[in-house]
């Protein structure tokens, strides 16, 4: 096992070049002899190969970079897609005839897939856990790859690409893909922990979006720590309602995948989610935080698909709704809180 793990870090792929995939990158470039990142951008690859890094990847002697799927399929072995969900799919589609079952994919995207509806019938649709999927459930319906993981728990890119510490999950069925994963990525500064739930590690890395849009909201209207805490401990009763329905065991939603993420995202104004909320509730549009961000912000997304699984499963999800109608419908943030606070008390935990 020692030997095929060494053989299969020779060369290690990125799909995506974004500020997470490059992070990814520069943590693989600590174990791998060689980290091949993908772009569709020539101008990108172009740039990287001629030794200019750019902001993020810090590493000319190991990164380098292509435009080309066979190339980095036929390279590497272990390949680590890291893509907006809404695109996932597209370019999952350009690799698939290149990836064969001796590959390993372990995904970074914390969002879902729509099985059967364009992204502009969400709102009309009917969606259930049928409509949904997770990325590693696309992996394995579009492409003959077998072994497929995620990474999930509180990755700040930003945090990372600082040199601060902190921690992950890789979640897999299979152990030789937590351990390549932990091989890959580990370091004095990035601790990989390992899950076998996958499902519950991507619906909770998914789901704690759309509670990070709801503490920016808090934060941008001046509120406190109490507030916030109250908003997370709630909206995680929320998120793990959701994860049942859905099939997961609430377990996953106490651990690092889970809460821990929840933590990472819903309190720090690094997160881009955060930072949407935080905007809107400041006075600027849903369009025009939108237009000037460079990252995708998924829980924008991800309330939308909530909601419409919430309406099928008739889930107890106020906050989640009340945040669907500030976002989308306009509504008043001063009293959607308002609504809130004196919503009917439920019990404070039943999903044990």
């Amino acid at each position: 096992m020692e030997k095929e793990i060494n053989g299969i870090l020779k060369c290690v792929g990125v799909i995506g070049a974004g500020v997470f995939g490059s992070t990814i990158a520069n943590l693989l470039a600590k174990n791998a002899e060689q980290v091949l990142i993908y772009s569709r951008r020539r101008e990108f690859v172009q740039r990287i190969n001629s030794g200019d890094l750019g902001p993020y990847l810090n590493d000319p002697k190991t990164i380098r970079a292509t435009d080309d799927p066979s190339f980095l399929a036929n390279s590497c072995t272990l390949i680590f897609p890291v893509l907006p969900s809404v695109s996932f799919g597209e370019v999952l589609a350009t690799f698939s005839p290149f990836l064969k079952p001796s590959h390993i994919l372990i995904h970074g995207t914390k969002g879902l897939h729509l099985h059967g509806f364009d992204e502009n019938q969400i709102l009309d649709a009917t969606i259930s856990r049928k409509s949904v999927r997770t990325m590693s459930e696309l992996i394995r319906e579009e492409t003959n790859v077998l072994r497929v993981g995620c990474l999930s728990g509180p990755n700040l890119a930003k945090e990372i690409l600082e040199g601060q510490p902190t921690a992950t999950v890789i979640a897999s069925e299979f152990e030789e893909v937590v351990e390549l994963g932990q091989r890959a990525l580990s370091s004095d500064k990035f601790f990989v922990f390992g899950s076998k739930d996958i499902v519950g590690a991507e619906l909770a890395g998914s789901l704690k979006n759309i509670i990070a849009l709801g503490s920016g909201l808090l934060m941008g209207l001046g509120f406190g720590k109490n507030m916030q805490a109250m908003l997370i401990t709630r909206g995680l009763r929320e998120v793990i309602y959701f994860g049942k329905a859905m099939g997961s065991d609430s377990k996953a939603f106490l651990g690092t995948a889970g809460i821990g993420d929840i933590i990472a995202t819903c309190t720090s104004e690094k997160s881009r989610n955060f930072q949407v909320g935080q905007r809107l509730a400041e006075g600027e549009t849903l369009e025009e935080i939108l237009n000037s961000m460079v990252e995708v912000a998924e829980g924008i997304r991800t309330l939308k698909i909530a909601r419409q699984l919430a309406k099928h499963y008739n889930i107890h999800v106020p906050i989640t709704n009340m945040l669907y109608s500030v976002v989308f419908e306009g509504y008043n943030i001063n009293r959607a809180i308002h609504y809130l606070m004196r919503y009917p008390f439920a019990p404070d935990v039943d999903f044990l």
